[in-house]
């Protein structure tokens, strides 16, 4: 695969967005490539799933990727740190956008987006509602605004608002940011407090040596939340999303939903062309970094990209 990447900044509202840029092989700044923006999961980073594994994966195809860190985390700017913000999240998309399309070496009109996880659910928003995105991949994607409602919320919404209310209050007042971890912190706590596979690998992806990275901080600010609650990924999706879609997911569902909002999204999306894969016997995790089923993977991905942004000219 491709290592050869550049780190640049990105202006975003009044900070910088990081991101990678992965190059093809035989890179040539003459042509003009397709390019991809490719976003990474919850409390993730860009060193992770989307730069390292799908990033160096879609350049060695032929592809410009364009990995970046979220806004409030990683390497990018905005301040509190390990805000988990939706609109922000998908307003990170369509300043990447504005960047990718001064660069010479990229076809502004063959531009698309591929996301995982909770990224995934944040590329279809995007590709909903900027349509400089000609097509949206989500591998394994999540709704976060659907998570927080219910399993991150324990099933009480209202009662979240309350007591993230209350919290930001105390915070605003002078007390320290509660900074929550989503997930225990080790995998045999993880495997104590449930069978789910979804937190048990989450754990392991994160806090071993397997996916552990510097900025991969698996972290939220509890009090900013809220903007979560009433956000859903897929909001209008029956109308708005027209662009060409493919959902990839595994056979083996897990608490954080990925499955059923796989399925959502490709049962409500008003797309021409819409394409729901499901592998058997992988589950959420394994399709972070787990070579086989990121092949599985790739092997549906990349002809569908190849067929809607084309190649290198």
């Amino acid at each position: 695969m491709s290592e050869t990447i550049k780190s640049v900044t990105i202006p975003n509202i009044a900070w910088d967005i990081a991101a990678d840029i992965h190059f093809p092989p035989n890179f040539d700044e003459k042509k003009k490539y397709p390019a991809v923006v490719s976003a990474h999961p919850i409390g993730s980073c860009k060193e992770q799933t989307s730069g390292n594994v799908y990033g160096k994966a879609m350049a060695e195809a032929g592809f410009v990727v364009v990995a970046f860190d979220a806004s409030f985390q990683g390497g990018s700017g905005g301040k509190p740190r390990f805000v988990e913000n939706p609109e922000f999240r998908v307003s990170d998309f369509r300043y990447v956008v504005d960047y990718i399309q001064t660069l010479r070496y990229v076809d502004a009109e063959r531009i698309g987006v591929l996301g995982i996880c909770g990224g995934g659910g944040y590329a279809f928003n995007a590709a909903m509602t900027d349509y400089r995105f000609k097509c949206c991949v989500g591998i394994t994607p999540a709704n976060f605004g659907r998570l927080v409602r219910e399993s991150f919320g324990g099933f009480d919404p209202a009662g979240s608002l309350e007591k993230m209310a209350k919290q930001r209050t105390l915070e605003a007042q002078g007390a320290d940011r509660f900074v929550i971890d989503f997930l225990p912190p080790s995998v045999d706590e993880a495997k104590k407090m449930t069978t789910d596979p979804d937190t048990i690998e989450a754990t392991e992806y994160y806090k071993t040596d397997r996916g552990k990275a510097p900025c991969g901080a698996t972290s939220g600010l509890f009090s900013f939340n809220s903007a979560a609650l009433a956000w859903d990924a897929f909001n209008h999706a029956e109308v708005l999303m027209t662009r060409p879609f493919i959902a990839v997911v595994g056979g083996v569902p897990g608490g954080f939903g990925a499955y059923r909002d796989a399925h959502e999204i490709h049962g409500r999306a008003g797309s021409k062309e819409k394409e729901i894969v499901v592998l058997p016997g992988v589950s959420h995790y394994m399709l972070y970094d787990e070579p086989k089923a990121v092949k599985a993977a790739l092997d549906r991905v990349l002809p569908f990209l190849n067929k809607h942004l084309g190649v290198a000219e």
